[in-house]
């Protein structure tokens, strides 16, 4: 594990103002509830700042930090606030805010080896833990049991860099509103706005990071916050989120696909896929290939499709929460694990069949919500896949004022045979894969990815001689 000191441990709250409500409740919907009792979500950005010595970090950053953080808090005031959930089940949960409500703020400082840490090579999963903060322990009373939703941490590796750490509730935020938050706070410590909350919702709403509360349209839609509840209630979830496992004997290695690579994967497939579709199903091709198992079992690749813009009272896309459907397509074994193009191409419409399918349902993406937690209860312990993240995500976009982030990553694929996907740092129109396996599947992948993918790409060559 990395070794890391702590400088300094405090609270930030939302900056006070009279435009500013010193209280704010929102009601859980079925869409929070869809993650109540699991692991938190942890993020890292790795910022380049060679010239930074602790003194500058200490006198200068770390204050700058602070008080943007205050400024951007005032606009995200759940953040600051509690995830309540009732002793009683005649009560539903909600997420408040109350005025003296804050976020734990973590200052420490590493000697550990930051361009290892923040490159695409095979790393140690371990180590990254340490400068990810973990959310403070709910408290209890005989109505309910609060949960904080946040927790933030700078770590300063001198005269290399620094690093900000990122720990969400995931029943309160999804990753669209996690990465409006970054961009958010981003925005507020390089432009320094100053203090006045009209200048800041102005610049807030141009850079469309500026949270919307409004969840009538959203709330019991067909009875599912009620259902929901109920096998909550059912199966005494908690509202605390499950321990993370730090995983000692895996590796994060991120694989980037440049604009013209995922163009010509597009190409090979025949039919019009997407972006997300081709590259989800490079991965599980690869995965397929390089894991062994039974060619007649089914294999399953689950992702979550944003719901803001597909609703029959669509959210805008600044809507705070959690607003997703859960998607998944389903091959056997044998069909993904296929030689030449064949494994690949029929993952691509797999995918991109199951999305036209189930996002563009004609009778709503919300058909069939009500069997989620069933459906996909029902696949633990097969052979299954997922996403954390978006092609639409911009995390390299968020400029505290050093320039662009140098590295993100996002622990949450630690847990299980998931990708993270984000755009690239340095190819428009490419995007960033993160996968997290142990050291002997890692290397059998990577070997199956290039040679897979330069297959590929020769075939769609020879394709258009």
């Amino acid at each position: 594990m990395a070794i890391v000191t702590v400088v300094e441990h405090s609270t930030i709250s939302p900056a006070a103002d009279s435009d500013i409500p010193t209280e704010l409740s929102l009601p859980v919907v079925f869409f929070d509830m869809l993650w109540y009792d699991c692991p938190a979500n942890h993020y890292v950005l790795f910022f380049d700042l060679p010239a930074c010595s602790k003194s500058h970090f200490l006198d200068k950053i770390v204050p700058d930090l602070k008080s943007s953080l205050s400024l951007t808090l005032a606009q995200f005031l759940p953040l600051s606030g509690n995830i309540i959930h009732p002793t009683t089940p005649e009560n539903m949960p909600l997420i408040r805010y109350q005025y003296g409500d804050s976020v734990s703020f973590l200052v420490s400082e590493s000697s550990a080896d930051f361009n290892l840490l923040a490159g695409n090579q095979p790393r140690s999963c371990g180590e990254y833990y340490a400068f990810a903060p973990t959310l403070p322990p709910p408290t209890r009373s005989e109505e309910y049991i609060s949960s904080p939703v946040l927790a933030l941490q700078v770590t300063l590796f001198p005269g290399q860099g620094l690093c900000i750490g990122f720990v969400t509730h995931h029943a309160v935020v999804d990753a669209s509103t996690v990465a409006s938050f970054i961009r958010a706070w981003a925005l507020i410590s390089s432009s320094k706005p100053g203090p006045d909350v009209d200048v800041i919702r102005d610049r807030l709403m141009q850079a469309n990071c500026l949270p919307f509360y409004d969840r009538r349209n959203v709330t019991n839609i067909n009875g599912l916050d009620s259902i929901y509840w109920d096998l909550i209630v059912v199966q005494s979830c908690t509202v605390e989120p499950q321990l993370v496992k730090i995983p000692t004997d895996s590796v994060r290695k991120t694989f980037v696909l440049k604009k013209d690579e995922i163009d010509s994967l597009k190409g090979l497939v025949g039919t019009h896929v997407s972006s997300f579709s081709v590259v989800c199903a490079l991965v599980w091709a690869c995965s397929a290939r390089s894991e062994v198992a039974d060619d007649e079992e089914t294999e399953y690749f689950g992702f979550a499709a944003d719901c803001r813009a597909r609703l029959k009272c669509a959210m805008p896309e600044n809507y705070f929460g959690n607003c997703v459907a859960l998607v998944k397509a389903e091959l056997k074994h044998g069909e993904v694990k296929k030689g030449g193009p064949d494994g690949f191409v029929r993952a691509a419409k797999a995918i991109a069949e199951t999305i036209k399918e189930k996002v563009y349902n004609e009778n709503g993406i919300l058909c069939g919500a009500e069997k989620w937690p069933e459906e996909f209860g029902k696949l633990i312990g097969k052979r299954q896949y997922g996403v954390a993240g978006s092609p639409r995500f911009d995390f390299y976009a968020a400029d505290y004022g050093w320039g662009k982030a140098k590295k993100f990553e996002a622990l949450s694929i630690d847990g299980g045979a998931a990708l993270s996907l984000c755009k690239s740092r340095d190819f428009e129109g490419g995007l960033e894969i993160g996968l997290s396996k142990p050291i002997a599947q890692m290397d059998a992948f990577s070997r199956v990815y290039t040679e897979l993918l330069c297959e590929l790409l020769q075939l769609k060559i020879e394709l258009q001689k």
